[in-house]
């Protein structure tokens, strides 16, 4: 089982916990015109590292907020939480 320290509630099984991907990617602008090809690569081109990453996960079941985690993806040690608007590094 994952324990993961929420921000805001503490530590919590991973249960409570969705998945939403990578942080470091960078959603297009809103309102600007962007290419079809660009828009496919924001949708379907996404990496898959291994080691220490940066990602989202939603409390779904607890406070609801969306929260930055690093963790290693081949361990699943996680090393800190973050809350969506804190900058890291």
């Amino acid at each position: 089982m994952l324990y993961i320290k929420c921000p805001h509630c503490g530590l919590r099984s991973q249960n409570e916990f969705a998945y939403g991907g990578d942080a470091s990617v960078k959603r297009p602008e809103l309102n600007k015109e962007i290419s079809d090809q660009e828009w496919d690569e924001f949708v379907y081109l996404r990496k898959s590292p291994r080691g220490k990453h940066l990602e989202l996960w939603h409390h779904v079941s607890g406070c609801r907020q969306w929260i930055k985690v690093l963790r290693d993806t081949s361990t699943h040690e996680i090393f800190n939480t973050y809350k969506s608007e804190e900058k890291v590094g």
